[in-house]
């Protein structure tokens, strides 16, 4: 809706109003927020809600709040039947999955489909969303680096017919992607039998809310080394300024990289997830890189164990009787699973399946 006001045009839309108040086109304002000029037209003709990012860069473009360009509720994700993007696409067009969490409708660009081998909800195309069914209300979504979850994934559709998408993502982004209530479910190993609270203290600083821990399994964690490389120690490994592919800052791996090269210069480039850092090895351009032994094996690798590290989901206890995680729930407790856990490479299920309350 537009009204005439002194020969101007005066948006209803608050985007538009801005936009057109600084006389800028929609490519313009794109530019300046790094996102798509599609995405602006949606967002302008109220086809699409900003994600929580694309807010925050739209309010910086205009230097204003957040609250002052779309009201009190943050974003139009005030309007609960109108999905938004739970993070920002990096195409014009994109496929998507979407999922309901909490009250909200939420888009996910479709991404890591060996974890998630189901077919798409939808396109995004020109700024138009077209549908082609949505399991929403069925979906559970979870960020995690465990590189077997897509394994967790089938089993998950079996038994309870809703279905769970992975994004693979570092611990720490897990959990700040589960506190802006993207996901459902954060994934995080930094416990090890020397710090075994860490992934509750983590929970605690980062989450900062009552939250639960659900045991998927303790594992090896180490180093992936090149099938001709017969080193027997992480240390001399890590004494040899070989060239390593690393996961991101604040990742478990990364932390675990970190203490064994110490302040010693590092040589390599950074990837995504444990079977990335096994496959930079088997493809030759990485000669080392911390990883868990099942992604080592995968890519038929040699090993060396560092340490034991304990795998756990959190989620929030307001979605503790949520059908979708009580029947993740049960899933990790049925002896089949456990069975199933216990004989992947390096995993541990003897304590797959208990709960922890913070």
């Amino acid at each position: 809706m537009k009204i005439a006001m002194n020969d101007r045009f005066i948006s209803a839309n608050p985007v538009q109003s801005q936009r057109l108040a600084r006389e800028w086109s929609q490519a313009e304002l794109a530019e300046r927020a790094s996102i798509s000029r599609a995405a602006v037209s949606a967002i302008e003709g109220e086809r699409l809600s900003p994600s929580v990012a694309t807010a925050l860069a739209l309010a910086a473009v205009f230097e204003c709040s957040v609250e002052e360009l779309f009201g009190r509720g943050g974003t139009s994700q005030s309007h609960e039947s109108n999905p938004a993007w739970a993070w920002t696409p990096r195409a014009e067009s994109s496929r998507y999955w979407e999922a309901e969490i909490g009250r909200r409708r939420l888009l996910y660009p479709v991404e890591a489909m060996t974890l998630n081998p189901t077919p798409h909800d939808g396109i995004w195309q020109n700024g138009v969303l077209r549908d082609s069914g949505s399991a929403a209300e069925t979906t559970l979504v979870m960020a995690s680096c465990d590189p077997a979850a897509g394994l967790l994934a089938a089993e998950y559709a079996r038994v309870s017919g809703f279905r769970l998408l992975v994004f693979p993502r570092g611990g720490r982004t897990a959990l700040e992607l589960l506190r802006q209530k993207m996901v459902h479910v954060a994934g995080l190993h930094y416990s090890t039998e020397e710090a075994p609270e860490r992934n509750a203290e983590t929970a605690r600083t980062q989450f900062a809310g009552d939250c639960r821990l659900l045991r998927v399994a303790k594992w090896e964690s180490g180093i992936a080394l090149a099938t001709d490389d017969r080193s027997r120690s992480a240390e001399s490994v890590a004494r040899r300024g070989l060239r390593w592919a690393a996961r991101e800052s604040g990742s478990a791996a990364r932390e675990c990289m970190d203490e064994l090269l110490g302040k010693r210069h590092f040589a390599g480039r950074e990837v995504n997830g444990h079977a990335a850092v096994a496959e930079a090895v088997r493809a030759g351009w990485a000669e080392a890189g911390v990883c868990v032994r099942f992604s080592a094996d995968e890519a038929r690798l040699n090993f060396l164990p560092v340490r034991t590290e304990t795998l756990d989901l959190c989620f929030p206890a307001a979605f503790q009787h949520e059908p979708r995680i009580q029947a993740l729930v049960r899933l990790l407790r049925d002896r089949a699973c456990r069975q199933f856990i216990s004989e992947l490479p390096g995993y541990d299920a003897r304590e797959t399946g208990e709960m922890l309350s913070l």
